[in-house]
Order: structure tokens, then sequence, then C-alpha cells
């Protein structure tokens, strides 16, 4: 049996962590995520109701420009819908980043990891605003689908240019300081490799909950579905965490490429990489299950 790796996880942590694992082979949740490009943080969603008369099952949000409380904000919301919450970072360099393209420059991985210096000072500061708006979501009984530096084998933002060994220690000092400094116990932790999926970039069993991919490419993705289930299909679920072209159902289902959930990038990936009766066929399949359908399988006042 799946377990969280954190003892102290809160109970709708554990809730929704067996109820996504429950799902693998049977079925496949839908996300979508948010841009807010031009202010509108909802025009994503909107269009995927015009096309399909549906909303995704799971929000996908983001700390990027430091956005904390907008992002809580609607986390909140969402919850309140009955939808499923997920959250990235683009993290903006340390010590002063801000925004997607500084998210890709590079620094001395050494010196943030070395205690003391004003590098590694400022890395704990930036972590601990982001773990209070996480603990935000934790105080409203929000468990969420957390996904930190993600693409890292991809090796093109900050967090990744060092290699393998300075990210995984990044990140076992991410979990630790979360779980036992701030007992963020809401957090489901989410390990999201890049379409690269390289190996030797593992952080451990300990310090994750969830292994995934993110991949823009046209199919199933089946050999990265594989190459995933292979090191961790028995510990793990697997999710697709992003995509452009959402795969068919239909062809999910012929190919035993049992993703737990997609999550369709936003701006063009969902608008021109997927016309409206491709979405149509996928929001209505069997296979997939909409936030519509997810309050009925997975109630949030239970």
């Amino acid at each position: 049996m799946m377990r969280l790796t954190n003892p102290n996880a809160t109970k709708e942590a554990k809730r929704l962590f067996a109820f996504i694992a429950s799902l693998r082979g049977k079925r496949i949740l839908t996300g979508q995520q948010e841009c807010g490009r031009h202010g509108d943080f909802d025009d994503e969603m909107r269009y995927i109701q015009s096309v399909t008369d549906s909303l995704p099952a799971i929000r996908g949000l983001d700390f990027i420009h430091d956005d904390y409380d907008g992002t809580v904000q609607r986390s909140k919301e969402w919850a309140a819908k009955g939808g499923i919450v997920s959250i990235c970072w683009h993290w903006g360099a340390p010590p002063d980043g801000f925004g997607y393209p500084d998210s890709q420059k590079e620094i001395d991985m050494e010196a943030s990891l070395t205690e003391g210096t004003d590098l590694h000072n400022a890395i704990l500061r930036h972590m601990d605003r982001a773990a209070a708006a996480l603990k935000e979501l934790q105080e409203a009984n929000i468990p969420v689908l957390w996904r930190p530096f993600h693409e890292f084998d991809g090796q093109w933002f900050w967090w990744g240019k060092g290699g393998a060994e300075p990210f995984i220690r990044l990140w076992r000092m991410m979990y630790d300081r979360y779980t036992n400094l701030h007992k963020l116990n809401n957090l489901i932790w989410v390990l999201g490799y890049s379409g690269e999926l390289k190996d030797g970039w593992y952080p451990g069993d300990a310090y994750c909950d969830i292994v995934g991919t993110d991949d823009y490419s046209v199919g199933t993705n089946i050999k990265k579905y594989s190459w995933l289930y292979e090191r961790f299909g028995d510990r793990k679920p697997i999710p697709y965490h992003e995509c452009g072209p959402i795969p068919d159902p239909d062809d999910l289902i012929r190919d035993g490429a049992h993703w737990l959930w997609f999550l369709t990038w936003h701006t063009i990936h969902i608008k021109e990489q997927n016309t409206p009766e491709h979405l149509r066929h996928v929001y209505s399949h069997p296979y997939t299950i909409t936030l519509e359908e997810l309050r009925e399988l997975y109630p949030q006042n239970t």
C-alpha cells in the first residue's frame, strides 16, 4: 500500500493521496494550468468550460512573480468548488531573482547549500515566504500537490544547472525545512522530471510522494510512462503533470499508459495544440474525471 512520506500528514492530504493512487489503470484526472499573463487567471478555465461545458478536476497554480497572496486566494476558491490544488514555483534565482527569465539564471549551488553564506540565507528567506503561504492553505484544510523544482533534470532552471548532487541536496533541504521546521503536513510532494528523464537525480523514496514527467509531444508517451513505472511504479503514483497536446483517452487505455492526471499548460498549449473537438472528446470521455464528477467521487466535506 502506498503511503505519504510524512507520518504527520493531515487527514485531507492522506485522503487525497489515497484517492489519486486508487485511480491507476481505471481513470485519469483532468487538469489545467492557469496563467494570468494579462491579469486574468480564469481565462483558460473559461475557455475549457465554453468548449466542453466542464471544468478540470485539478487547477495548476504557480508562485511565479512572488504571487503568494493571489495564489493562496485562488487555491481557496478552487478548493471551495470541490477541485484539487496543484502548485509549482518558477522561482527566480536567489538572492533577488523575479519571474520566469530569472528562474533560468545560474547561481553558485555550493554556496547556496552552505550554511552561513549570504546566498544560503537568501534561499531560506524565499523558502520561508512560500512556506507561510502554504501554511495558510493548511489552516484552511486544503491539501496541495506541491511540485517545486520541476524539470530539474532538463537543467534549464537554476536548481538543475549545478547537476544532480546539488539538486538532491536542495530538494532534501526544502523537504526537511517544510516538514520538520514549518510542520507543513498538507503537502503531497510531487517530483517533476522533465521529458529528458535522466537517471541519477532521484532524491529518494523518503523525500517524495508522487513521481511524474513533463512532456509536450503528441501521443500517450507510453515510453516515458514505462521508464517511470519501471523505477517507481510499485511505490509512487505517476502523473503527466505538464503537457501540451492532451493524450486521447482511448489511446491511453490501448497503450496502458496509466497516467493518474494530466495538466495542460496554459495559453497556446490549451487553445492551439488541442482542437475544440478533441477537448470535447477528452472531457466527455468516461475514462476522464472532470470537476463535476470529482465532486461526486471525492466530496470535500467528508
